[in-house]
């Protein structure tokens, strides 16, 4: 039985303030075989100061004509917005996912969906870790610029009213695209083993690479950029897959899981089992030989198809006499020897 790993296609705001583009990223998700799509829920005035400065990978992808918080206040989409949006996902069948960045909109989108994800930004913010915990439903957290003692302290304030088992910990770098070097996928078996949760990967490396290692070592939930054109204006675009790139991704990742789903015993498995004659060698004549021939090594070669005697009991044959006429490279039976 295959352990489904959940799959979260991040469409952040790459929507660029538009709900046909949403509705386009909805159904690119959707295309790639997402488990979920995932947006972001926010009022600007509530998390951004007028003054706040770009990140660095912000004025890359979008410039430094506009601020901070006019770049996000482009993007802000309204509950009803989001109410359409869940309606959309529920009619095509993909799960609807909105991470909330301030308290109203933790309240807004509590009705849309079955779980929370909390931003790395968050991770710190005890108000809103005590409101997520008062609402006891599943949580994701990503520990983007996190130490292990911060996200112990956020796991502490979470499992007050959420149970450990229901609180997956997601390993991530904060940074648009993340270098290689930075990425230390080794934390998310370091997080896993010291907090004694369950573990995932939310990535934003360039390419698909990273996920399917993170799947390979165990991670149970991917989260990931994607955007319907990287060319596209706006700050996560140039760390985001597209469409074809998306479903690249799930499809390997896919292909991991069936991968890691076996027992661990080394046994051949039923797909192998028919090629174990056609592929071994067994025990044949190198010439023909007369009824009565005491057998030497001399006589003897491994040869496929493995229909005879192994090449692994070559020494009880060595010394036994043939109980009939053999023609050469025919394989050797136990009848043929006594």
């Amino acid at each position: 039985m295959l352990n489904k790993t959940l799959i979260i296609a991040e469409a952040g705001v790459n929507h660029n303030g538009s709900i046909e583009k949403a509705k386009l990223l909805i159904d690119a998700a959707k295309n790639a075989g997402a488990d979920y799509v995932k947006f972001q829920t926010f009022k600007t005035e509530l998390n951004i100061t007028r003054s706040a400065q770009k990140a660095a990978y912000q004025i890359a992808n979008d410039g430094e004509s506009t601020s901070q918080f006019e770049m996000v206040k482009k993007l802000e989409f309204s509950f009803d917005d989001f109410n359409m949006l869940k309606s959309y996902c529920d009619d095509i069948g993909i799960g609807f996912m909105s991470t909330a960045f301030d308290l109203p909109s933790l309240e807004l989108i509590d009705s849309l969906q079955d779980m929370f994800k909390i931003p790395s930004g968050e991770i710190n913010n005890l108000p809103y870790l005590e409101a997520i915990s008062l609402k006891s439903k599943p949580v994701i957290i990503s520990t983007g610029m996190a130490d292990m003692s911060e996200i112990k302290a956020a796991l502490a304030v979470l499992e007050k009213g959420i149970n450990k088992n229901e609180i997956t910990v997601l390993h991530c770098n904060t940074e648009y695209p993340t270098p290689m070097e930075d990425v230390n996928l080794k934390a998310m078996l370091t997080i896993g083993h010291e907090c004694g949760v369950k573990v995932g990967y939310s990535d934003h490396t360039l390419g698909i690479e990273v996920p399917i290692a993170a799947v390979a070592l165990g991670a149970t939930v991917i989260e990931k950029h994607f955007t319907l054109d990287r060319s596209l204006p706006g700050p996560d675009h140039r760390a985001s897959l597209e469409p074809n790139e998306l479903k690249r991704m799930v499809d390997a990742l896919r292909n991991i899981e069936a991968a890691i789903s076996g027992s661990g015993k080394k046994t051949p498995s039923e797909s192998e089992i028919r090629n174990i004659e056609i592929i071994r060698k067994s025990l044949h004549l190198n010439k023909d030989l007369k009824k009565g021939t005491v057998l030497s090594s001399n006589d003897l070669i491994a040869l496929r198809p493995a229909t005879g005697i192994s090449p692994m009991q070559i020494e009880e044959v060595i010394g036994k006499g043939l109980t009939k006429d053999v023609e050469a490279f025919n394989p050797l039976k136990e009848e043929d020897i006594s």
